[in-house]
């Protein structure tokens, strides 16, 4: 038996949470797999009533499940950051999520290339550390020392800024910082699976020509495990990356990023294979608990409606069953995506005329048909 935490969150998350559910409990159903759903209602609501974003109840609850199921964070009542950074990253850094990876294959005909490209690209993004660290501030003329506090489970760095300026001009900064054994990490997890996957090579990307102390440690680090796992690394810049991406994506299967260029390249993969409607996303910890979730945002202006795509939901709980040990049955799932795909069993933004819950109830009936 699997215990999974369920978080649907703001705007569309319900609705293509409860299709995700919906479709995992079919595929369990079919192998006689028992799943209990713990459900938590983290979000927009909540903050507003009470000014809770994520509690240490929250965490402890959380914690004790085997994986998080995540629906969408974000509404158009609270400023932009306060949600996103208190609920999603705080998790992300708390159960020390270190691996990001979403996945990038070609789904015809809704891929925008040119058909006979086929395409299967895993991109591995660093999730805790780079410029997301939330290590900035702003300052005007003369500032007195300020301290930066980070906290994660690898260690506690403060970070002590001073700021002198000839000018009255307002500076805003934001400090990118990345630690040796953050990306060694990092960089064993994807050399395992490129060995796991009988892989070639894995692509790395970055601006080391740019932002030169960050990405040379990242460089560095990446050439031992290169050496030591004995699977050739190619750097490339992330501008030569995504020009690379759009031309000849059938020349990439597993690219590892620092967390701002995967944030950017990660959404360009998901593009090229149809949209944010099929792009599902897993926030890994190898030895703790995993979040998973679709990567389209709360789309308020469509909550409500059953206008929803959940298909990006439903290959998020694809991911989480195979990372929780059951490939078969993620396997099963992402068959019944591709033929819902192929009979045009969706919703109206990949031309079809169902509603998220008939979508949703499309892919159970083609999993119990095979079953």
């Amino acid at each position: 038996m699997y215990k999974i935490a369920v978080v649907p969150g703001d705007g569309i998350g319900p609705e293509v949470i409860a299709e995700g559910v919906k479709v995992l409990n079919a595929a369990a159903e079919v192998e006689s797999l028992s799943i209990e759903w713990e459900w938590f209602p983290i979000g927009s609501e909540r903050y507003l009533r009470t000014g809770d974003l994520l509690t240490e109840e929250d965490i402890d609850r959380l914690g004790k499940n085997d994986a998080i199921y995540f629906g969408a964070i974000g509404d158009p009542r609270v400023a932009p950051g306060i949600l996103e950074k208190g609920i999603l990253i705080t998790m992300r850094t708390r159960f020390d999520q270190y691996v990001n990876m979403r996945p990038s294959r070609s789904w015809h005909p809704y891929t925008p290339l040119k058909r006979e490209r086929d395409f299967d690209i895993t991109f591995l993004r660093e999730n805790t550390e780079d410029f997301y660290m939330g290590a900035g501030g702003s300052f005007q003329k003369k500032e007195p020392t300020s301290t930066i506090k980070i906290r994660r489970q690898l260690y506690d760095l403060d970070l002590k800024v001073e700021a002198v300026s000839s000018t009255d001009y307002e500076f805003a900064y934001e400090v990118g910082i990345m630690s040796s054994k953050g990306i060694e990490r990092f960089a064993d997890f994807a050399f395992e699976m490129a060995k796991n996957r009988g892989m070639e090579k894995i692509t790395a990307a970055d601006k080391a020509n740019i932002c030169t102390h960050l990405y040379h440690l990242w460089r560095r680090i990446f050439k031992q495990k290169s050496e030591e796992y004995g699977i050739p690394v190619e750097f490339m810049y992330v501008d030569a990356m995504a020009m690379a991406l759009v031309r000849s994506p059938e020349r990439f299967g597993i690219v590892a990023c620092p967390n701002m260029f995967g944030d950017i390249l990660t959404d360009l993969g998901a593009e090229i294979m149809g949209g944010l409607g099929v792009a599902a996303s897993g926030n890994i910890n190898p030895h703790g608990v995993s979040m998973f979730e679709p990567v389209h945002g709360s789309a308020p202006d469509i909550a409500g409606q059953g206008k929803a795509n959940p298909i990006a939901a439903i290959l998020a709980a694809k991911m989480m069953i195979d990372q929780l040990g059951r490939p078969d049955l993620g396997k099963q799932i992402e068959w019944a995506v591709k033929r819902a795909m192929d009979q045009k069993l969706v919703t109206a933004d990949m031309g079809g005329k169902l509603s998220t819950q008939q979508a949703g109830d499309a892919i159970v009936e083609l999993i119990r048909a095979s079953g």
